[in-house]
């Protein structure tokens, strides 16, 4: 999987992936996000981003066929619960 860096985006002849850290809604893609995005935004295994769905305690995500994906806006959503959820416990 080739990434490209932000500066590299306006090459008209880059024809790679871009980083799923890009600068783009507020630093995630705007795409849908695959399994593999979200173990390496949150930098865990793969199988945890898979654990936390099926204990329904990650970021919601929904099924396009056989695969699962996630709405980046969805994702930003969770982080912010959870970040007020924690600062509530402290």
């Amino acid at each position: 999987m080739y990434f490209q860096r932000a500066e590299d985006s306006v090459s008209t002849t880059a024809t790679v992936r871009a980083d799923p850290r890009a600068i783009l809604r507020s630093g995630l893609p705007d795409r849908y996000l695959t399994p593999d995005d979200i173990a390496e935004i949150f930098e865990v295994p793969k199988e945890t981003v898979y654990q936390w769905r099926k204990k329904r305690i990650g970021p919601p995500g929904f099924r396009i066929g056989k695969y699962i994906r996630y709405d980046p806006a969805d994702v930003l959503a969770h982080v912010a619960e959870r970040k007020t959820t924690d600062q509530d416990a402290a």
